[in-house]
Order: C-alpha cells, then sequence, then structure tokens
C-alpha cells in the first residue's frame, strides 16, 4: 500500500474502506457517500442525514473522519467507518436509530450495529454509541492487510471533548468515549531483512517464508 501522507491519497484510502465494508458486511446495498476529513472536535466522524453534495446530478450523503482521529489504530478508524455505514443503512430503510435530536443512539442502532461487526456500549448521555470493532471484524482487517493512516490535523489524536454525537447542518455526528485512546487491538510483525509485514491479534513466533528469518514486533 502506498503511504497515506497526502489528503487526496488519505480520502482513496478511506473510500477504499467503506467500498470493502459495503460489499463483505452491507452485501452492496449502501449507496457510496462523499467521504470527508474534516475537523469534527465533538465525534470521532459523521454522516449527515440530508445528502447535501451533489454530483453529476446526482445528491449524496456526506461520511467524515475527524481530521484528528485519523492516526488512531486503523481498527478504530474501520469501526467508526461501519458505525457511520450503519447510519447510511438505517437512513435507506427508514429506521429511526437516534432520537433527543439526533443525538441518542438508541437499541436499533445497537443491533443492526452489532450485526455489522461492531461491540457497542451505553453511554448515560448518548445512548448505545460507544463502539468497538468485534474480534470478527478485527481478523477482517487483518486479512485485508488495512495498515495505520499516516497523517493526523494536529499534533496527535487526543480524545473528543464530548462523547456521543450532535446534529448540525443537516447532518447526524456520532461518536464515541471520551476514554484516552486503546492501544492496537493488533501486532505487527516485520521482517528485519526484507521489511514484509504481517498483523496478528495475539504474540506469535512466525518466520519470512522469503528470508527464513524470524519476524519481529514492530515498535
Amino acid at each position: 500500500m502506498k503511504d497515506t501522507i497526502k489528503t487526496s491519497r488519505t480520502a482513496g484510502y478511506l473510500e477504499k474502506i467503506f467500498r470493502a465494508v459495503n460489499a463483505d458486511w452491507f452485501g452492496g446495498e449502501l449507496e457510496e457517500p462523499i467521504i470527508t476529513i474534516q475537523s469534527t472536535p465533538r465525534a470521532y466522524g459523521h454522516v449527515t442525514v440530508s445528502k447535501v453534495w451533489k454530483r453529476k446530478g446526482e445528491q449524496r450523503h456526506e461520511l467524515n473522519i475527524g481530521a484528528e482521529t485519523l492516526q488512531r489504530p486503523i481498527e478504530e478508524v474501520v469501526a467508526t467507518i461501519v458505525h457511520e455505514a450503519v447510519h447510511l443503512y438505517n437512513l435507506a430503510h427508514g429506521v429511526q436509530d437516534c432520537s433527543r435530536g439526533n443525538t441518542y443512539h438508541n437499541k436499533r442502532f445497537k443491533e443492526e450495529a452489532e450485526r455489522r461487526g461492531l461491540v457497542i456500549s451505553h453511554h448515560p448521555t448518548y445512548g448505545w454509541t460507544i463502539t468497538e470493532p468485534s474480534e470478527a471484524l478485527i481478523d477482517y482487517i487483518i486479512t485485508q492487510g488495512w495498515a495505520e493512516i499516516q497523517m493526523n490535523r494536529g499534533g496527535g489524536w487526543t480524545p473528543p471533548p464530548s462523547a456521543g454525537g450532535k446534529t448540525g447542518n443537516g447532518g447526524t455526528q456520532t461518536g464515541g468515549s471520551t476514554e484516552p485512546p486503546k492501544r492496537s487491538s493488533t501486532r505487527k510483525y516485520v521482517c528485519p531483512c526484507c521489511k514484509q509485514s504481517i498483523r496478528a491479534t495475539k504474540e506469535v513466533n512466525i518466520i519470512c517464508g522469503d528470508c527464513m528469518e524470524k519476524m519481529e514486533v514492530a515498535e
């Protein structure tokens, strides 16, 4: 994979992830949104309730990933994409998954999200919105070979000032908890010779098949 050190390349990478998630976890049912990278100080990402973008005469939803959150572990970024994809799925099927001004995620959201590879916990103010990747989703990410994004707005990722979501300018913005950033659920192993890398969900002893050298955990 090319280095994600440019905005255009990172946006393309997020589009690639969305398309794969759509195909493999939603049966290709979702209309592709316009994916943006903007500052979302109160959320990890958002989708818009209305189709706010126009492209070649077509109207599209916006799916945004917070620019300050790009360098989270890749499984957390993918979980945010899936979270927002669930909102898109529910919008397309006329399911109201949020209330209280589109800030409170109800059990309809939780049920659909957990069908799509997420683990959802309850927040006292914002409902069923705290989002984590399941082991099945982590295994899927490893199989896809997706790596961390290598650019971020600001000096590094910090927790948003509030959890959950908010509504603004016709869009539903959703997020997660205010807990400190979690350590990645996966480990990256690199061959000391050819630098080929793999990911695993646990500690493993593995040898590079090309160099016959023991692969090392990357810091």
